[in-house]
């Protein structure tokens, strides 16, 4: 099931690995998105606000892992590209030891410097146990969700991007089964979804690994190709830590958003929460198209084919810009009715808030289409430092927005947070465009 993008029609070949990795996207986000729905009808509002107050945290260190690792494994693509097959197992040895050393550090700090996070980012009296409890059990496995987010980042490179959607219907539907059981049947609330989350993601880590044992050859690696390379670790780490930088660094200015928002009350956090997660469940799609621009990218980069890389952004644009139109009218439009998923309670105040994020975020979304595609088509090409700088124009977006919203007290104001990040880094990503096309062109000759 791996896929030579290096040769066929770009637009079908780019849609045809952006459907499966969008619906595997979904069924990801089915983990924290079922987790607000159970624990919002069967716990409450304030539970609600629990699993949400602690949301830009999970994006913060998960975010950074996922970067991190998609980032190893760019070069595995270029190697798979160029037909170069020793070289690539040995970027994946080295992905793999690297991804390892780094979600054991993570895995120390974060949970060490959990409980003054949230009390610096104001998360309220009344939610504060329930949220510490639920973020150290995710802190807790990481290594889950690293060795999920590495081996599907490994199968994608090679353009395999189905398999990884198969292991994660199953550990959906997992994920739905035993938080209904932690929380109905066992009364765990919160702490419940967190545990179903964590043992859902590892069982589709494990299944991945499984699956690359047995049925990809490509993959088998020698006891020589689990040696720390120097060379390769320093091209691997030269992408991925700006990848992972640059989601921590949208996540920063997320918290700074998520703490304006805390002081307002448990209500708009809960609000904002359901926002969120309906915004996720159509905004995928732009993550989706990211991830196939980085590989299409990096598979003909590895093959020279520098005009290829051009037509294929092209083809993407039209892609997301007509995904942007109708799905911004979705969202403005009745995408409020989807907040009866996650409200019980107090759903006369809770709902008309939800509507007010849901509309500024859905008049925005040909901005985000563009930071997804060219951030990622460019870190595919093999530029890290770029991209994440166009991380640090989102951070100054998103961060001056709430910063004038908590002086404010205005619940509008952080639910434009997002919007003015993602024009200004769009702006920055499109001039990037232009340089980097130019500057590849020299080095491709």
């Amino acid at each position: 099931m791996q896929t030579d993008m290096t040769m066929g029609k770009p637009f079908k070949m780019i849609l045809d690995f952006t459907i499966p990795v969008f619906i595997g996207n979904i069924f990801q986000q089915f983990y924290s998105m079922v987790d607000a729905i159970i624990v919002g009808k069967f716990v409450g509002t304030k539970g609600l606000a629990a699993v949400g107050a602690t949301g830009t945290i999970t994006f913060l260190i998960l975010g950074f892992l996922m970067g991190l690792t998609a980032g190893f494994t760019v070069l595995t693509s270029q190697k798979f590209g160029a037909g170069k097959m020793e070289e690539m197992r040995q970027t994946v040895g080295n992905a793999a030891v690297l991804s390892a050393i780094v979600s054991a550090i993570m895995t120390a700090v974060s949970m060490l410097g959990m409980r003054a996070l949230l009390v610096f980012m104001h998360t309220p009296a009344d939610i504060f146990d329930d949220a510490y409890t639920y973020i150290m059990i995710i802190c807790g496995g990481i290594f889950a969700q690293v060795l999920y987010n590495i081996l599907a980042s490994i199968l994608r490179a090679l353009g395999n991007s189905r398999t990884p959607l198969y292991f994660l219907i199953i550990s959906a539907v997992l994920n739905i089964i035993l938080d209904l059981v932690f929380i109905i049947v066992f009364h765990w609330g919160a702490p419940g979804a967190a545990w179903a989350t964590v043992i859902s993601q590892g069982i589709s880590g494990i299944l991945c690994l499984l699956y690359i044992v047995k049925y990809v050859p490509e993959l088998r690696l020698k006891k020589s190709d689990w040696k720390l390379r120097g060379n390769l670790v320093k091209s691997q780490i030269s992408v991925g830590i700006p990848m992972g930088l640059q989601f921590s660094i949208t996540a920063i200015g997320t918290m700074m958003v998520q703490s304006a928002l805390n002081m307002l009350g448990s209500y708009h956090v809960a609000a904002f929460t359901a926002g969120n997660k309906i915004e996720n469940i159509f905004t995928q799609a732009y993550v989706a198209l990211g991830t196939a621009m980085a590989t299409y990218n990096a598979q003909n980069i590895g093959a020279g084919k520098l005009e290829r890389v051009r037509d294929g952004f092209r083809k993407a644009n039209i892609i997301g810009i007509g995904y942007s139109i109708i799905t911004g009218i979705v969202l403005v439009t009745v995408g409020k009715y989807l907040s009866y998923l996650f409200i019980s309670d107090n759903a006369a105040e809770v709902i008309p808030m939800v509507d007010t994020y849901l509309r500024c975020v859905g008049i925005f979304l040909i901005p985000l289409h563009f930071v997804n595609v060219l951030r990622n088509g460019i870190q595919g090409m093999g530029y890290g430092i770029l991209p994440m700088m166009a991380g640090v124009a989102e951070l100054a977006g998103r961060g001056v927005t709430a910063v004038i919203a908590a002086e404010k007290k205005s619940y509008f104001g952080t639910c434009m947070a997002s919007p003015m990040a993602w024009i200004i880094a769009s702006a920055l990503l499109i001039g990037m465009y232009f340089y980097v096309m130019k500057d590849m062109k020299k080095r491709l000759g």
